[in-house]
């Protein structure tokens, strides 16, 4: 392939194709058209980002656009996995929002698509791909810095912002619990750090104690993994509360044996303005750095990745595994009962 390649998006039900898009033509792609259902909330910002992208008429138009190598999937969670098959088996490489899937029937049925057409389906984890100060830590936990890594800990509050939520946000069915939506971020942040193929879930639990008219909605979750390269734990909710000037204080620590490292990733409360600041202590440093501007490669790499068809942005098991692990940690949790 010499030519520029080219990209559609199926579905804009969540803000996040916002990011999804514009990296991939920041990173040199061309956006060939999109489809949604209807008039989703993020419908308004979508066009103002994208005014000359035209909106197709269905998926099967989407779908049939021959120059198109990528499909962007951003549509209600339940519906992605229907959306990305369909999109393999037109021959499209996919790059799906978080959560990829919603049970683990429907990542059954993707590994089986994956491993029958050879087409790529990867995830936009954006805590991670679209998050300078990651970009930051990875070098420096490459550099052995901090030692070998042994834990990381994930935190990751969010706004609930009731107002501009659509009605499946608080359906279950839908989104699919708050561990396989929010929590899958923060373990694929886990397996990266301390290079781990696969983990196992010691502790999983799942709640909902500040919106009690809103049944089909978990607003706390945590557990805990293990592999055999190291321990995570993570918490995820929807407690942020109003005086906070963003959306979220998501953190990032990584502790290695000879130091750590923690990322202070859309707020410094009480310190730097800005984002994107990762705080180093080990033998010799104790240090903030300020890195807003270090890149963001699993954009570019993925556009290698279709033409080469390689796995150099995010290897394919590892986009199973981290859903495996997320579907499996909701379960538990749901089992032990809210």
């Amino acid at each position: 392939m010499t030519r520029k390649l080219r990209f559609a998006a199926l579905g804009i039900d969540h803000r996040h194709i916002f990011g999804m898009a514009a990296n991939m033509q920041a990173a040199g792609a061309e956006f060939a058209g999109w489809w949604t259902e209807g008039t989703p909330e993020p419908l308004e910002g979508f066009q103002k980002r994208f005014p000359e992208v035209p909106r197709l008429g269905s998926v099967e138009e989407v779908l049939a656009l021959e120059d198109v190598d990528l499909i962007l999937i951003s549509a209600i969670p339940r519906d992605r996995a229907a959306l990305a098959i369909a999109a393999m088996e037109a021959g499209k490489d996919v790059m799906v929002d978080k959560p990829g899937c919603t049970t683990l029937a429907q990542l059954d049925e993707i590994q089986e698509a994956v491993a029958r057409t050879g087409r790529i389906w990867t995830i936009d984890f954006s805590e991670r791909f679209e998050v300078p100060s990651v970009t930051r830590a990875a070098h420096l936990v490459r550099e052995g810095v901090i030692g070998k890594v042994v834990q990381t800990v994930g935190l990751g509050p969010h706004r609930l912002n009731r107002a501009t939520r659509p009605d499946w946000f608080f359906e279950r069915e839908a989104y699919g619990g708050i561990l396989t939506d929010i929590a899958s971020h923060q373990i694929d942040q886990f397996l990266y750090f301390t290079g781990s193929e696969d983990a196992e879930i010691a502790m999983a639990s799942v709640g909902n104690y500040a919106n009690p008219a809103d049944p089909g909605l978990q607003d706390f979750g945590e557990l805990a993994l293990r592999s055999d390269r190291g321990h995570g734990y993570i918490r995820v909710d929807w407690y942020t509360p109003d005086g906070l000037p963003t959306w979220g204080d998501g953190r990032l620590t990584i502790l290695g044996t000879e130091g750590y490292i923690e990322l202070r990733k859309y707020v410094d409360v009480g310190g730097a303005e800005g984002t994107d600041h990762v705080i180093l202590v080990n033998g010799e440093i104790c240090e903030k750095i300020a890195c807003p501007d270090e890149d963001l490669p699993y954009f570019a790499a993925l556009i290698r990745d279709i033409r080469e068809r390689t796995e150099t942005a995010m290897p394919q098991a590892h986009a199973f595994t981290v859903m495996r692990l997320a579907l499996t940690a909701q379960a538990m949790a749901e089992e032990r009962g809210q």
